[in-house]
């Protein structure tokens, strides 16, 4: 028996948290009855193209995302009904959701599940664009899915959902003295240096320039401290600026895009996350698996703070209360928190098998 496929559409699949929570659930999936493929928004090849591959798993193109081109709509329409065989599409683009979810039950797709994984938008004209797509995404999916109370709430205006939480396996997570030393001399990081790290794109949301900011006053108390930032973006070249211009790039290191963030965390100190607005952000449950003490914008949803570990502040406090904050980590010591992370529902085995199960349920009912 051939396993059902079910059809993810992103924009593309890098190692983003969106990204990296679908593919902690398809790793998860029993691949003999569930396989994912992917509807992506970009012609290059991506971060986790090869493993989806790998897995057996489709990786379809389309242009980008333009809800009222008519050649864009055209293309969608074209692939919905050139694929007869998907019978559930799970879409994870954002507020224009409703313009896949649209083209999907057009060509008589009868499971439409919309996904949301953020609270909040850049307030711009982009914005009030979104706004308008938003608004029907409840009247055309037949499933609500969300990261978060927070995200769920925003993005469905008090429509019925379920909340899936970004779950891991705890433990590629687990503290140990001798992976921090080893990914330290990697990293060329002295032994008894005051890390603080960080991990994402380099993107407005992230706010990494009030995090250089809080640095450059930490480094002032803490002249051997290393800030460690882990991802890549648009911003990136910028930021880079920014810390020449501090005086700071024998301090801060860019790793780029890595695939060893389990072992990057076990290097950190401490973990700090200034957030402009997030959903459930998968980076901060990864944070409290390692173990590691976390200071996060209280932009960030508090539902992430599913252990003692995590401490919130405003960005309105300034960069000097927050330097000041994660310096009373320097003496931490760090514990094994898998169990905690577990009990508070973020196992990605128990997930996923939830999520395996509500796919088989949805196809039996439409087959």
């Amino acid at each position: 028996m051939e396993p059902i496929r079910i059809l993810h559409v992103v924009t593309y699949m890098g190692r983003g948290g969106l990204e990296t929570m679908v593919m902690n659930y398809y790793r998860h999936m029993d691949r003999n009855q569930i396989q994912f493929d992917f509807l992506v928004h970009r012609d290059f090849r991506a971060d986790y193209d090869d493993e989806i591959e790998s897995l057996g798993g489709y990786i379809y193109r389309l242009p980008q995302l333009i809800p009222w081109s008519s050649s864009y709509n055209n293309a969608l329409n074209r692939f919905f009904a050139s694929h007869p065989e998907y019978r559930i599409v799970h879409i994870h683009q954002d507020c224009l959701s409703s313009v896949i979810l649209k083209a999907a039950k057009k060509q008589g797709i009868p499971v439409r599940i919309a996904h949301s994984h953020s609270s909040s938008q850049d307030k711009n004209l982009k914005y009030l664009i979104k706004l308008f797509y938003k608004r029907q995404i409840p009247a055309l999916a037949t499933q609500l899915f969300a990261c978060g109370k927070e995200a769920g709430d925003w993005m469905f205006g008090g429509a019925p959902y379920h909340i899936i939480n970004n779950a891991i396996d705890t433990r590629k997570y687990t503290y140990r003295p001798e992976r921090s030393r080893s990914m330290r001399q990697q990293l060329g990081i002295n032994s008894d240096a005051f890390v603080v790290g960080h991990v994402g794109r380099f993107n407005t949301v992230k706010n990494h320039t009030f995090l250089l900011d809080v640095f450059a006053e930490l480094k002032k108390k803490n002249r051997d401290a290393v800030l460690l930032l882990v991802g890549e973006g648009d911003l990136r070249s910028e930021m880079e600026k920014k810390v020449t211009s501090l005086g700071m790039q024998d301090n801060v290191i860019f790793t780029g895009i890595r695939s060893d963030v389990p072992d990057l965390m076990q290097a950190m100190d401490c973990f700090v996350f200034p957030s402009l607005y997030e959903g459930i952000p998968v980076t901060m449950i990864e944070a409290q698996a390692s173990g590691l003490p976390c200071v996060i914008s209280d932009a960030v949803p508090a539902e992430c703070q599913i252990t003692s570990l995590v401490e919130r502040l405003s960005l309105k406090d300034g960069a000097t209360a927050w330097a000041e904050e994660i310096l009373k980590h320097r003496c931490d010591t760090r514990r094994d928190t898998g169990k905690a992370i577990a009990d508070a529902g973020y196992d990605i085995v128990s997930n996923a098998w939830w999520l395996h199960n509500f796919y088989l349920e949805q196809w039996k009912k439409e087959a």
